[in-house]
């Protein structure tokens, strides 16, 4: 059963609206919180110890997310608990807070912080914090195998010594060490176990105003926090934590007239001491930076710098201002090359499968006789369109989001952030954004969901309404579609897949740039303000595990994204086919809406069967191609053709010029989210007013767009 925080002995989290759930079959299980910085192979740790006994949720009232796995060690149940990667615990964003809460009022059996044996002495900077919470901590130097080829030497005994908590290398890829850590922790979650951390000192200044006020609360807190700890905390001013741990102790501990006034003479010391609340943090912070250094000076060997002379040197080239933006485009450029090609075979075959099942449903379906509307509904309607889904969408995304993935594993992707960040700043938004556009190639729904990492919620709306100008894995379909049909076939042979991708790289730089002119106008009007500084970590450059971000990206990614695409396509389907089969004076239902959109649509450069069609799609990007193909037909379900070339004349037939397609290419750029993306927007923003803007916005943008590049088109007579 799920346990409380009451039950466990822990309180609610800050802004929650319940406490912290832990999954215990008995009350003798074990629970153990996972903690590291981002890259350092965490959540490898994680997987690696839990296998598939694990589930991911959110924290109650939180949308980050946390994963726990159950672990059987030496006869006793452990819950393994991954909380959010954080470089720090002083709270500056969501994540930060989060980890900080579960440490200090989650009150785990044991706290694993997993540290980087390659850039160990950064990583020693959350170990120190998180040993002033709790004296139960074990250090997991993890990727000892990528420090032994980059001749680096940790002596773990006496980094173990100097910290005073028990310390385990491990490679978790290859799975070394794993059953030492857990040994380790094992003997840690004992109740006769006792370490004696490392205790910082941050100057006599600082100790002595910590003195003044550390009696009075240890009488109060018990044995319930680290009084130490506390006392460090109310002299920093953290509002966050004070919140928190009301929530946890059910009582304002300054609302205690004796801790108050300790407090402000401790204060007033500080003061006197010529240490103000701006410049007590910058103290601690330094204090443990140099105590990071001094271990690290005594336990870490670089035998080479060779290894990060090489990440340097290749640094400079992608992240050079000269030729950092040109390679990202160029490696965007060779992603989307790969993702068209590999696509068709298995995008045929797929759809060769799908529609001859169709064929044996019309059979049986025939032979129970069922009626035809019946039949039509659900085999040409429902089933037809989650066919196409399906065969366009699943192939593009099974490589395009492994690609994009080994560029994550490989570390790059940092990189990028530090490429855009400029750019972002400029547009008075967050350096992440480019992290969360770059997930939005795949899903847009996906993109929003990742805007989680940004920490301001300002910046993470301006990110979350302006995801959708990146072309989402649905839209590529038509985008390929009409790029293939209209300026890609004057080029013969291999070199027309050249050509499309590099005109989709076009489409997308444009998508971009219009990312960020709209993050700026934002930024001037509803979503005032100046962008926030974050911390990024330009991890070393690794080699892929390549089977691993394979099964990773089909599993949790790509399945993910189809299995809600299928959900929103299904309704869409039937509505579809209603509309197309459902006449009144002798006209379908989908050609009278068409003729009452076409006037408006022409002053866009589209007709009303192609904006009725984008309508239609706002369940799945996907079957907007067939919807249009089916109303130029008048037949009544999806249909396709055999050749782009037979589609290219049955456009051309209906009107369709070069600015058509230039229309149809940024319409579909730029207008309202799909459905599973506004589900998504709805759900991460708990706003509808939010949502509503996050369609108005690009739709408006799409039409003003369009409207100008036709109306200039034909006002000099180009078409």
């Amino acid at each position: 059963m799920g346990l409380t925080g009451e039950s466990t002995g822990a309180g609610v989290l800050c802004g929650c609206s319940g406490a912290f759930q832990i999954e215990r079959e008995t009350a003798d299980d074990k629970v153990v919180a996972l903690a590291g910085n981002p890259n350092v192979g965490k959540s490898t740790v994680f997987n690696s110890l839990t296998g598939m006994n694990q589930h991911t949720g959110n924290w109650p009232g939180k949308t980050v997310a946390n994963a726990q796995g159950k672990y059987r060690h030496q006869g006793t149940n452990f819950v393994l608990v991954d909380i959010p990667g954080t470089y720090s615990l002083m709270a500056n964003s969501e994540e930060e807070e989060i980890a900080r809460d579960f440490i200090c009022f989650g009150n785990p059996d044991a706290v694993v912080v997993v540290a980087d044996a390659t850039c160990l002495e950064r990583n020693l900077n959350l170990v120190l914090q998180t040993m002033e919470i709790s004296k139960r901590v074990v250090l997991c130097v993890n990727l000892l195998d990528e420090a032994k080829k980059k001749k680096i030497k940790i002596n773990l005994e006496a980094l173990s010594q100097k910290l005073g908590i028990p310390v385990v290398g491990t490679s978790a890829r290859s799975g070394k060490g794993l059953n030492h850590l857990m040994d380790a922790v094992a003997g840690l979650t004992r109740e006769e176990s006792e370490t004696r951390p490392l205790s910082i000192t941050y100057g006599d200044e600082i100790e002595q105003a910590v003195a003044m006020l550390q009696p009075v609360l240890e009488s109060a807190l018990g044995s319930r926090l680290n009084s130490r700890w506390v006392v460090l905390k109310l002299l920093d001013g953290d509002e966050s934590l004070l919140q928190s741990m009301r929530n946890f102790l059910g009582t304002d501990i300054l609302s205690e007239k004796e801790i108050s006034d300790r407090l402000k003479e401790a204060k007033e010391f500080l003061e006197g001491a010529g240490i103000s609340n701006d410049s007590f943090r910058d103290r601690i912070v330094t204090g443990i930076v140099e105590l990071c250094e001094a271990i690290g000076s005594e336990t870490i060997v670089y035998e080479k710098a060779e290894y990060a002379q090489r990440d340097q040197k290749i640094d400079k080239i992608l992240t050079s201002k000269a030729t950092g933006i040109p390679i990202m485009i160029l490696l965007l450029l060779g992603i989307f090359w790969i993702t068209i090609t590999g696509a068709n075979v298995p995008s045929g075959l797929i759809a060769d499968g799908l529609f001859w099942v169709e064929d044996r449903l019309m059979e049986f379906f025939q032979w129970i006789s069922a009626p035809e509307w019946v039949t039509g509904l659900l085999v040409q309607g429902v089933y037809r369109t989650l066919a196409w889904v399906v065969s366009v969408m699943l192939p593009p995304m099974a490589i395009f989001f492994p690609l994009f993935t080994l560029l994550e594993d490989l570390g790059y992707l940092p990189r990028v952030a530090f490429n855009l960040d400029n750019f972002f700043r400029k547009s008075c938004a967050h350096g992440k954004q480019s992290l969360t556009m770059c997930m939005g190639f795949g899903c847009n729904a996906c993109g929003v969901i990742g805007c989680r990492i940004i920490d301001s919620p300002r910046e993470r709306l301006i990110a979350i309404l302006t995801n959708n100008f990146v072309p989402c894995n649905g839209r590529f379909p038509t985008l390929i579609a009409v790029i293939t049909m209209f300026f890609a076939s004057a080029v013969a042979g291999p070199f027309q897949s050249a050509v499309s991708a590099l005109t989709l790289t076009a489409v997308i730089v444009f998508g971009v740039f219009l990312t960020m002119l709209i993050s700026k106008l934002l930024s001037m009007t509803i979503l005032k303000g100046m962008p926030s500084s974050f911390n990024l970590e330009l991890p070393p450059y690794r080699r892929p595990q390549i089977g691993r971000v394979i099964v990773h990206s089909i599993f949790d990614r790509t399945l993910f994204v189809l299995r809600r695409a299928v959900v929103v396509a299904a309704p869409a389907g039937l509505v579809i086919w209603l509309l197309a089969n459902i006449q009144v004076g002798g006209i379908s239902l989908l050609a009278q809406c068409a003729g009452f959109l076409d006037p408006f649509a022409r002053t866009l450069g589209l007709d009303g069967y192609i904006l009725m069609a984008f309508i239609l799609g706002f369940p799945a990007n996907e079957i907007v191609i067939p919807i249009i193909i089916m109303s130029y037909m008048a037949v009544g379900s999806l249909t396709d053709f055999e050749s782009l070339t037979q589609l290219h004349s049955l456009f051309v037939s209906h009107g369709w010029t070069w600015l058509t397609a230039v229309c149809v290419m940024l319409f579909s750029l730029l207008h309202w989210p799909c459905g599973t993306t506004c589900l998504t927007i709805k759900k991460e923003t708990q706003s509808l007013k939010w949502t509503l803007l996050s369609f108005v916005i690009p739709t408006v943008t799409g039409i003003v767009v369009c409207f100008l590049v036709a109306n200039t088109v034909r006002l000099f007579g180009l078409v």
